[in-house]
């Protein structure tokens, strides 16, 4: 078995020795047994979090280095004239948190998501004309993750607490998660 420990981020097709095609719910993993493209056993031996993206390579501890291909798999594409209403439908399904492609091809603009009836009575609503097709789902990264980057993501958390000491001889106590 190849054990591929290390994100290199977007390499190449020809650095490559081997790839290996995996739909989205297993790009989420960190932790993976897995067959290459070409018939080869894998153990993904990742840090958790960053999703594999379409186009990213993975080293194993032997040197070689193995390209991440998304699959195609069940997408609905919305699509809505650019602008405004475009930018109306993404937020609006953003703002469900759910995970969104936004891509553009010769028809123009388009915001894709897994299949899901409430989306897509959304979507619809918003005016989208919507595909049931197959194809590659490589959503946007969060807001706080890096783009393009080599895969680390860097978390922002802190506390405070306070005690303040009135005239009138009563303390309150205030703690601030962020």
């Amino acid at each position: 078995m190849l054990t591929l420990t290390e994100r290199l981020g977007p390499i190449e097709a020809d650095r490559a020795t081997d790839t290996l095609t995996l739909p989205y719910e297993l790009r989420i993993r960190g932790r993976l047994k897995a067959t290459s493209d070409a018939g080869r056993d894998l153990g993904l031996f990742l840090d958790r979090g960053p999703v594999l993206r379409d186009g990213e390579g993975l080293r194993a501890e032997s040197g070689e280095v193995v390209r991440i291909r998304a699959a195609a798999e069940p997408v609905v594409t919305a699509r809505i004239a650019a602008g405004l209403p475009l930018a109306r439908l993404a937020y609006h399904l953003g703002n469900r948190h759910v995970q969104l492609s936004l891509g553009e091809d010769e028809e123009g603009g388009y915001v894709r998501f897994p299949p899901d009836h409430v989306l897509e009575e959304l979507a619809e609503r918003l005016g989208a004309r919507l595909e049931h097709h197959q194809a590659r789902f490589d959503p946007e990264p969060g807001a706080y993750q890096q783009l393009g980057g080599h895969g680390h993501s860097h978390g922002h958390g802190h506390g405070h607490s306070h005690s303040h000491d009135h005239r009138h001889s009563h303390a309150h106590g205030h703690a601030h998660e962020h």
